[in-house]
């Protein structure tokens, strides 16, 4: 038995339970979590703003040591760490033959399986985004596994799953953002701090952070900010003001507000560029008039899991780590058990801090 987070429905709250895994078989890894980090995402699938089959552990975000592989599994083995991917690309879907795999259409069919079962009943349990972080071990896909980066601590590798791929790519695969160009990111937590120290690895000139909480200016400074803005109804002009009146090369949104995406594209120059990475409910309408769009000839752009491939990214971002241009721990501003997580998702809606981390 291991000890697990169980979202037993939607808009029910996570409970603690044990849970039986089976030993993995073809095609499987069997995996001991070091790490997992509480994503916002995870909070959309409690809610029901993105929909996974129910009753599951969650958890998306996580690196650990492969405990046992089952047949056919020669990647890894026991004893090596691995970093999680809950998004693994099929290979043969449209998208992958574009070499678009962060939009696999196929990524995200294992959550549909049963992967373990609730000790307490026998009753089903799927994995939550596929790999079921939220939990003492886990059995994932093989695909769902890739080699840790050498030199890094788990603790850290756990954040390189998700949030730092996604911010990391927001800025060099989906705004491309160049050297001496500046940026506008909306929402400090983990995504957001993640952006923010891409920007600057990017070489941005001007790096300006926007959150409706003033708490959050040294985390945003620390991360690469060299602005920072308290999200009103004026952002867009203060943004506008700090930049010569012209407004950013690029905005990049990581709440998921149509309030925010507007005000991010309103805050870019004309022919600046929009990166929206915040996922936002069926209920976020993000309306404009046809002559707006004419005239600043701007660019508003959806972003999946950074446009990230893992496979060819995460050995880039290791690169960063070791040379000391990222740092993956500093998005963590509270480390917790288990039964943290259900307080770590009201911190998320109160719009307090950056990254938890789950370290078992």
């Amino acid at each position: 038995m291991v000890r697990a987070a169980v979202l037993p429905a939607v808009g029910s709250p996570l409970e603690i339970a044990d849970i039986d895994l089976p030993e993995p078989g073809p095609g499987q890894v069997r995996v001991e979590l070091a790490a997992a980090g509480v994503c916002h995402s995870d909070l959309s699938l409690t809610n029901g703003t993105m929909r996974v089959p129910v009753p599951a552990v969650l958890g998306h975000e996580g690196a650990g040591t492969v405990v046992s592989v089952g047949e056919g599994v020669t990647h890894v083995g026991p004893g090596d760490d691995v970093v999680l991917n809950w998004a693994p690309a099929c290979g043969s879907c449209p998208a992958c033959a574009l070499g678009e795999v962060w939009l696999c259409a196929n990524a995200l069919a294992g959550a549909g399986n049963v992967y373990a079962r609730r000790s307490s009943d026998g009753s089903d349990l799927h994995p939550g985004l596929n790999v079921a972080a939220f939990a003492e071990e886990t059995v994932v896909a093989a695909n769902c596994v890739l080699p840790a980066p050498a030199g890094v601590p788990l603790t850290d590798a756990a954040l390189l799953g998700c949030a730092v791929l996604t911010g990391y790519g927001a800025i060099h695969h989906s705004a491309q953002v160049r050297e001496g160009e500046t940026v506008a990111v909306y929402g400090v937590g983990g995504v957001g701090l993640a952006t923010l120290q891409a920007a600057r690895i990017a070489g941005a000139s001007k790096i300006i952070a926007v959150d409706v909480s003033p708490e959050k200016e040294e985390l945003a400074r620390q991360a690469g900010a060299t602005d920072y803005v308290v999200a009103s109804e004026n952002t867009a002009r203060e943004i506008r003001a700090l930049t010569g009146k012209q407004g950013v090369d690029v905005a990049v949104e990581c709440v998921g507000r149509a309030v925010t995406i507007r005000t991010a594209w309103e805050s870019t120059r004309r022919g600046g560029r929009t990166t929206v990475v915040g996922i936002g409910g069926k209920d976020q309408q993000v309306t404009f008039n046809a002559l707006e769009i004419f005239h600043w000839g701007r660019t508003l752009a959806g972003c999946v899991y950074g446009n990230c491939d893992p496979a060819r990214d995460l050995p880039v971002l290791a690169d960063h780590i070791r040379a000391g241009r990222l740092d993956p721990g500093a998005l963590v501003t509270e480390r917790i058990a288990l039964d943290g997580i259900p307080a770590a998702f009201e911190n998320m809606v109160a719009g307090k801090g950056g990254r938890a981390l789950v370290v078992f």
